[in-house]
């Protein structure tokens, strides 16, 4: 009798357990910005707010590039958003042209050399990135 009680112990409290971790993904989902198209390119952007920058920094491990966007602001670097930016392919054709809403921008893109321009208060920089196969390529962008 005892062992049986045990187990039903142990099964509620593994379905418990299943709910709550059920109950943080959907929380963290929830926090995410929409995910976005533009041609066969899938992206977000975003990261304003804690939840919305914990939730996008858990997701990064499900997109092949994740670029951050940060600024010089009294001697400190500030995360910023209204950020445009270009990706354009090896052969030099655009693959994305948006403005990120937030200092997080995460973008599904096939594996490959890439570059990125990014363009926050009038004034560009450029990166180059190679997306692997797997992992996440990153690339941050500082305005000083």
């Amino acid at each position: 009798m005892n062992k049986r009680f045990e187990r039903c112990k142990m099964a509620a409290a593994m379905s418990l357990g299943s709910i709550a971790l059920a109950g943080v993904l959907s929380t963290a989902q929830a926090a995410m910005p929409p995910v976005q198209h533009q041609g066969s390119v899938e992206y977000v952007s975003g990261g304003i707010g804690i939840d919305e920058s914990e939730a996008m920094k858990a997701a990064s491990s499900s997109y092949p590039l994740a670029l951050t966007f940060a600024a010089q602001r009294g001697g400190k670097a500030d995360y910023v958003a209204d950020v445009t930016v270009a990706i354009r392919d090896a052969q030099g054709k655009a693959v994305l042209q948006t403005t990120a809403q937030g200092p997080y921008m995460l973008v599904k893109l096939p594996a490959g050399n890439y570059r990125i321009s990014a363009t926050f208060d009038g004034k560009a920089q450029e990166r180059e990135v190679t997306v692997q196969g797997s992992g996440t390529a990153r690339a941050m962008f500082e305005w000083k």
